[in-house]
């Protein structure tokens, strides 16, 4: 095997070796900045939801309450989870968020479709015992769908909440004619009655992380490429074709022509073994010229 594919073979080697043992630390990391985005979007998206439930508390729901009151029509665009809702839902068509999925996943909530199954009851759940605990994410299976989800505490922070929240008794009746006395009621004032959830399908991240890990394999494959190319260029024009100078005189002197020469050689380690072949060929030429001319 030639000196070159030696060092080839030694360089793809331990270029597959490093991938190898990389590549796992590498998608694993690729996939943590993965979810790491889609949690900051997740965040973003909570915030942008509280701003419309804080504006459709504030301004929306007194200018309709007059009217629930007066007309008895219970009217659910003054409601901050409806409104919420629709806004999110005329979100989704936004390509970049149409696989995200919102939910208020309430323990005890008016609209039965918020209701919190008992994944999302036991995120409530830890957020109550550990008030420190602001966010959560991970991975569900769903359907035998496997989501990631980036949940927040939803906690009753204005007294206005619990006018449709605390007792049937002070409820818009309205309200109580659409929804009945059994739920959304018992909430109290600083209580964390839901998480803010948001799914995405974890398909869609594997996939950004693949994406991803693809790029860089790609930047890494490239760059293994340039750097064989340099190596054998210099591979062969430093060391190889030199050596094969130093074996084309050394086998032109083994017949007999003295006269073959190295030519002019660098200083470096081939330069001395080409120094120490031409000083074996003088004192080659001594010892034959001392055996032609005997004295």
């Amino acid at each position: 095997m030639k000196i070159n594919t030696k060092v080839n073979l030694i360089l793809i080697i331990v270029f597959i070796g490093g991938i190898f043992i990389s590549g796992t630390a590498l998608a694993s990391v690729l996939t943590q900045k993965t979810e790491n985005e889609v949690s900051n979007k997740a965040v973003m998206l909570m915030q942008v939801i509280n701003s419309i439930r804080e504006y459709t508390n504030d301004r929306v729901h007194p200018l309709l309450l007059p009217k629930v009151e007066n007309e008895g029509r219970f009217i659910p665009e003054s409601i901050p989870a409806f409104s919420t809702r629709e806004i999110f839902d005329i979100f989704r068509k936004n390509n970049e968020y149409s696989n995200f999925i919102y939910k208020d996943a309430t323990l005890n909530p008016t609209n039965l479709r918020d209701k919190a199954d008992d994944f999302e009851s036991n995120i409530v759940k830890e957020f109550r015992q550990n008030l420190a605990l602001t966010e959560k994410s991970g991975f569900r299976t769903v359907s035998g769908e496997k989501l990631f989800y980036s949940a927040q505490p939803l906690k009753v922070e204005q007294e206005s909440c619990l006018r449709c929240h605390s007792t049937p008794d002070v409820a818009p009746k309205s309200q109580l004619a659409v929804y009945g006395r059994n739920n959304g009621f018992g909430w109290k004032l600083n209580d964390i009655v839901a998480t803010q959830i948001v799914y995405v399908p974890a398909e869609e991240i594997f996939n950004q992380a693949s994406r991803s890990f693809l790029m860089v394999l790609s930047v890494l494959g490239a760059i293994f490429t340039v750097i064989i190319l340099v190596i054998n260029l210099l591979l062969k024009k430093t060391v190889l074709k030199r050596i094969k100078r130093i074996a084309d005189v050394a086998q032109q002197v083994s017949v007999g022509d003295m006269n073959a020469t190295f030519g002019k050689q660098d200083k470096d380690e081939i330069g001395a073994l080409a120094e120490a072949f031409n000083r074996m060929k003088y004192s080659l030429e001594i010892a034959l010229s001392m055996l032609n001319n005997p004295k």
